[in-house]
């Protein structure tokens, strides 16, 4: 009912940057928070960042100064600017969404992820 296409990971070195996008589409009647997760090899999934609809946003500690999340309401897309990536940045990257169907029914979606890669 609700796809999330992500794009943008790819290899990038340490202070370097990547911009990731996704986007929703489907029976979408609106979109509460949207967000990014992200899970590196041997470690649980854990949040990245996350917009609500209104447009506060929340960081983990670890991105916090160095990444930034956006969304645009009209394409049902968010956005993940990453700057000065660090090794430790490496992970497959999940988009999330809170969607509210046309039914009115709210579900939570997920992309199929992306990897980012930074090397030292």
């Amino acid at each position: 009912q609700v796809q999330l296409v992500e794009s943008g990971g790819g290899l990038v070195q340490a202070g370097g940057s990547l911009r990731l996008s996704c986007a929703a589409s489907g029976s979408i009647f609106s979109i509460n928070d949207m967000g990014w997760y992200r899970q590196a090899p041997g470690k649980q999934r854990e949040l990245v960042a996350v917009i609500t609809s209104g447009g506060s946003t929340n960081y983990a500690d670890s991105v916090k100064g160095r990444f930034t999340i956006s969304r645009d309401h009209a394409k049902n897309t968010v956005y993940l600017q990453m700057n000065s990536l660090k090794p430790e940045d490496t992970a497959v990257y999940y988009c999330n969404a809170d969607a509210v169907l046309t039914t009115r029914a709210t579900i939570p979606c997920w992309g199929q992820g992306t990897q980012v890669t930074v090397s030292s």
